[in-house]
C-alpha cells in the first residue's frame, strides 16, 4: 500500500543573496521515520499551493527562525523587523485554513502553533519572555543539542493528555513568540508554569488537528512521547488517505 503523503510549507530565505526555498530536515526525517509517511515540500508561493492539498494526506506546519507578521493579527509595530517571512505566511495560513476544511490531518509545531492560531482569528504576544511573570522561552545560543533538550515541564490536559498518556511532560522550548488570545475554535491542551500556551486543539476538526510549542521532531525516536504524537499524526494520515481512495 502507498504511504501517505504530507505536505510541509516552506520558508523563503536568503543565503548568500540567493533565495531558497527550505526548512530543517528533521520535519521530514521525523515524518518518514515515526510517523511512516512520505514528506514533500512546498515551496512558498501563496494561496495558489492550496491546490497541492488535493494530492495530499496530511499538513505538518512546521518551526522557523522567522516570526509571523503582527499586520496579520493585529498586532502593532513590530518588534522584530529584520525577522519576518511574508511569503511563508501567504501560504501557510490559506494551506491550515484549507486543510482543516477539508478534514485533513494538521501537526503544527512552533512557528506553526502561531500560524494555527493567526489563521483561525487568535492574536500573538511577540515577546514573551518581556511580559511580567513569565520565563524565558528562547534557545539561546548553546550547542544544538543542549537547546533542544529538555527546558521545563507542561500540564497537559483533553484530548492530548489522552493521546500521549501523560499529564505532565518535559519539553524543550525555543520560541520567542506565543499565543496571547487563542482563536475561536481552539481549546489550550497544554500550558507551562508560567501560564504560556503550550499547545492546541482545533475543537470541531473533523480528524487530528493539533498545535504544539515545543519541538517533539527533534530526535523523535528517542522520546516516547514525542514518538505517540507522531505515530498518532500518521495514523490520521491514513485514515484520511482511504477515506479519500473510497471516496473516489
Amino acid at each position: 500500500m502507498p504511504h501517505p503523503i504530507v505536505g510541509i510549507p516552506a520558508c523563503a530565505k536568503l543565503v548568500n543573496g540567493s533565495l531558497r526555498h527550505d526548512t530543517p530536515a528533521r520535519y521530514a526525517e521525523a515524518l518518514f521515520a515515526a510517523a511512516a509517511v512520505l514528506p514533500v515540500m512546498i515551496p512558498p508561493l501563496g494561496e495558489v499551493q492550496v491546490q497541492v492539498l488535493d494530492r495530499l494526506d496530511g499538513l505538518l506546519v512546521p518551526g522557523s527562525p522567522s516570526n509571523v507578521h503582527p499586520d496579520l493579527y493585529a498586532g502593532g509595530a513590530s518588534l522584530t523587523p529584520d525577522l519576518h517571512d511574508p511569503a511563508r505566511d501567504a501560504t501557510s495560513l490559506p494551506l491550515i485554513r484549507a486543510a482543516l476544511a477539508r478534514g485533513m490531518p494538521v501537526l503544527a509545531i512552533c512557528r506553526g502553533i502561531q500560524e494555527l492560531n493567526v489563521a483561525l482569528g487568535g492574536t500573538l504576544h511577540q515577546a514573551v519572555q518581556d511580559l511580567p511573570g513569565r520565563m524565558d522561552h528562547r534557545g539561546g545560543t548553546r550547542p544544538m543539542a543542549e537547546r533542544y533538550g529538555p527546558r521545563h515541564e507542561v500540564a497537559l490536559s483533553g484530548r492530548l493528555a489522552a493521546l500521549l498518556g501523560a499529564e505532565r511532560i518535559a519539553v524543550n522550548s525555543l520560541h520567542a513568540q506565543a499565543i496571547d488570545r487563542p482563536a475561536p475554535g481552539l481549546v489550550v491542551e497544554a500550558l507551562a508554569a508560567d501560564g504560556t500556551i503550550e499547545a492546541v486543539r482545533v475543537a470541531d476538526a473533523r480528524g487530528f488537528a493539533f498545535g504544539v510549542q515545543w519541538h517533539p521532531e527533534w530526535a523523535c525516536t528517542d522520546n516516547p512521547v514525542s514518538l505517540a504524537l507522531f505515530r498518532a499524526f500518521g495514523d490520521a494520515c491514513r485514515r484520511f488517505n482511504d477515506f479519500s481512495r473510497e471516496a473516489a
